[in-house]
């Protein structure tokens, strides 16, 4: 995937409109609404609030995290679909948009029809950990106790369908392993397990983990095309001698279908100086793990169609359902 020139070679937004709305013109005309759908404590809240403040100085109103969990994300993103098009509610997506339909097409939601995209505000490779109790400190030594002993080894996730669990049935499929999923609601709930243990394994982002990686868990390795520069010393699934395993978290905020564009532009200029601020943008990257893009809306578009594209197409290979 060809992520960067994608990105970077993307043309600017749009031009707006030679007539807008006279609310649009005075937009914000009140308090934001960022949508979290996931719980407290996971990288989507602690993005959000990370946010939150910069886009309140930058924007001139109050900004408020809304957290809106469930169904691996899709309750508080159909509230966002569902909501007025007036620019005052946005909704900051997690990798598992990119599969909602493909599991479950009686969302009530299209990933793409029903939302403006706004931004890439950035991704990151995700870390198969283990908790210190466990004796295993490679990737191989992990592959081995589970070829011993098929269905014993436990993997923790975000939630059926997260690219974290669709990067370990990649897995899984490559290798000829069975290991067994167990699914948690959020990256909050999934650090707190793991941290005490209850699964052998746990995949998620740095900042999804919680602060736990180092402390509680050992990293075994990165899901990432290469190093990251914030771990440079933990392997990639190929340097462990496992090629054909690469994915990577991402982050995108949307708003619901209809926002009118200056509205659009305007939101994703406040985001994009908000990024900017060096002392946010060290937070996201030295103390979350996560890697900064700020795309434009054109260029998220075309992300979010090709990760639809390509992990709605492991959903529908693999028969991964959700209850």
């Amino acid at each position: 995937m060809q992520r960067r020139s994608l990105l970077l070679a993307a043309p600017a937004f749009a031009a707006a409109p030679a007539r807008a709305p006279a609310w649009a013109q005075a937009w914000p005309a009140g308090p934001i609404r960022l949508i979290a759908p996931f719980p407290p404590g996971g990288s989507v809240d602690t993005i959000l609030r990370l946010l939150a403040p910069s886009l309140q100085a930058g924007l001139g109103v109050p900004v408020v995290v809304e957290n809106r969990s469930g169904a691996a994300g899709a309750l508080g993103t159909a509230a966002a679909a569902r909501a007025a098009p007036d620019g005052q509610s946005w909704v900051l997506v997690f990798d598992s948009h990119a599969t909602a339909n493909a599991l479950n097409p009686q969302l009530g939601f299209d990933a793409r029809r029903d939302f403006v995209p706004v931004m890439l505000v950035a991704t990151a490779p995700m870390l198969l950990t283990t908790p210190l109790g466990r004796p295993w400190t490679s990737l191989a030594a992990v592959a081995a106790a589970a070829r011993a002993k098929p269905d014993s080894v436990t993997y923790g996730t975000v939630g059926a369908g997260s690219l974290a669990h669709l990067t370990m049935e990649v897995w899984q499929q490559n290798t000829g392993l069975r290991l067994v999923h167990v699914p948690y609601r959020g990256g909050g709930p999934l650090a707190a397990a793991a941290a005490a243990g209850e699964v052998d394994l746990a995949i998620a982002s740095r900042v999804g983990l919680g602060g736990q990686v180092g402390t509680r868990l050992r990293a075994l390795v990165q899901s990432g095309p290469r190093r990251s520069a914030a771990l440079p010393d933990l392997p990639t699934f190929a340097e462990a001698g496992f090629p054909g395993v690469v994915a990577e978290a991402f982050w995108g905020m949307l708003g619901p279908a209809g926002i009118p564009a200056p509205v659009t532009a305007r939101f994703h200029a406040a985001l994009a100086a908000a990024l900017a601020e060096p002392e946010l943008r060290r937070k996201l990257e030295e103390g979350q793990g996560v890697d900064v893009v700020a795309s434009t809306p054109k260029a998220f578009a075309a992300f979010l169609d090709q990760q639809i594209a390509e992990w709605g197409k492991v959903v529908r290979d693999r028969g991964i359902t959700v209850d």
